[in-house]
């Protein structure tokens, strides 16, 4: 039996190599994007098994409408893909107030807000799995992406909790760390970087926009073969809460484990032993 998935930023990148593995398998999809039309186009156009639809992740009230379409279209939504983000580059000093916060208002209460609208529809089924991308840099601190990396480590952190949250109400949850997919990430329309110049970081600030913008378009791994692992875990009786995507992410996540490993250890002789002495 089909299921009914709602993706957001479903109009290119990867999102849209989602929605098309998951139309070609015969699943229902609320494929969201601010530009309905452009959804369509980037699906193949209009199909039963498809609802374009408007949403801003960042609107409350149009994750609410997009997640009552699809209820409305298709009776319940199974499968949540929290996608949709943007990229906003550069060492935190260049980086303006407002910059920081319009990067952890997308790339994590985005994702809060969808899933706000959504869980309720899961927890009257009693069943669902929410899915919601990460990075690399949501597991591992990356070189000139301050920002993008505090949005994405409290992704991982409010995925981690709300396992807890739902897993009693028969709701899975994914946390997807993607390396560097040949995504539309790095492409002008998602990629910002900092306003500021501070001459402290301009040569090292150059070097590395140059190197980012370099790297668009010949990034390692393929979305579409992301897109069909992605539809492998929902079909998973027990799917994994974290998926560690690409062989530069899985390398990165293990000197990562190691490294907090290490740092137990190194610390074992001044953090043990600090519980509360009663005097009495």
């Amino acid at each position: 039996m089909g299921k009914v998935f709602f993706i957001t930023g479903a109009g290119r990148g990867l999102g849209a190599d989602i929605a098309r593995r998951a139309l070609a398998a015969g699943h229902q999809v609320v494929a969201t994007g601010r530009r309905p039309e452009k959804v369509i186009e980037a699906l193949g156009g209009e199909q039963d098994n498809l609802l374009a639809t408007t949403l801003d992740i960042t609107d409350t009230a149009t994750a609410r409408d997009a997640v009552q379409a699809g209820v409305d279209r298709f009776g319940r939504i199974d499968v949540l893909v929290n996608n949709a983000a943007n990229f906003y580059a550069g060492f935190f000093e260049e980086l303006s107030e407002q910059q920081v916060r319009a990067q952890i208002e997308t790339n994590l209460f985005g994702p809060m807000n969808v899933t706000r609208a959504v869980l309720p529809v899961m927890r009257a089924r009693r069943s669902g799995h929410v899915i919601t991308l990460s990075s690399l840099a949501g597991a591992v601190g990356v070189d000139f992406c301050v920002a993008y990396s505090a949005a994405k480590f409290g992704v991982e952190g409010f995925m981690e909790v709300l396992h807890h949250d739902v897993e009693p109400l028969g709701i899975h949850t994914t946390i997807v760390e993607p390396g560097f997919f040949r995504t539309e990430l790095l492409v002008e329309a998602s990629t910002t970087y900092a306003d500021g110049s501070i001459d402290d970081y301009a040569e090292r600030t150059a070097a590395t926009k140059k190197q980012w913008e370099a790297m668009n378009g010949h990034q390692p791994g393929d979305p579409a073969k992301l897109a069909d692992a992605l539809l492998k875990v929902t079909g998973l009786d027990q799917p994994p809460q974290r998926f560690i995507a690409g062989d530069d992410c899985l390398a990165a996540v293990e000197a990562k484990a190691n490294q907090l490993l290490d740092q137990v250890e190194a610390s074992r002789e001044l953090g043990a032993d600090l519980a509360y002495t009663d005097a009495t």
